[in-house]
């Protein structure tokens, strides 16, 4: 798995694997509902520098997905090595809102909006989001970011 940022967006490439997919050989539609949720965790672990599952075992905050808007528009097949984006394009006081995309060799796949929310998992209700993860949230967004780790 290739992990880098473009500017300010969080890029993973990734290999559709056999399990992803239905008899046809296309990744079955719900698979790629799975992937965006790897690709915010990969964001949190590799693009922000955080740990993901620290987050929510020792610190009890959660980040639910709340709603998802996604156009789905070419076919990905197995063996293909698509690459997955992610960009922040609105924090709230306890959201965010996503920009996700699939892509393989240029061609969009899907194009897909989350909205997340920060969430006490104690008290399973919206909380804001803490002040230094905003910062750094804030900071990914500027484009502040170089975690490239790949060779051209």
């Amino acid at each position: 798995m290739t992990i880098k940022v473009i500017e300010n967006k969080f890029c993973s490439e990734q290999l559709v694997r056999f399990s992803y997919c239905d008899p046809a050989g296309i990744v079955f539609f719900p698979q790629y509902f799975i992937m965006f949720n790897g690709l915010v965790e990969d964001w949190f672990n590799q693009g922000l520098g955080l740990d993901y599952a620290k987050y929510i075992t020792e610190h009890r905050l959660g980040f639910p997905v709340v709603s998802i808007n996604c156009d789905f528009i070419a076919p990905s097949r197995m063996g293909e090595r698509i690459t997955l984006g992610l960009k922040l394009e609105h924090m709230g006081k306890s959201s965010l809102k996503l920009g996700v995309t699939c892509e393989y060799k240029g061609e969009q796949r899907v194009q897909a909006h989350l909205v997340l929310v920060a969430m006490d998992l104690d008290k399973a209700r919206a909380v804001p989001l803490p002040e230094d993860l905003r910062s750094l949230m804030t900071g990914f967004q500027n484009g502040k970011f170089d975690i490239n780790q790949f060779d051209e």
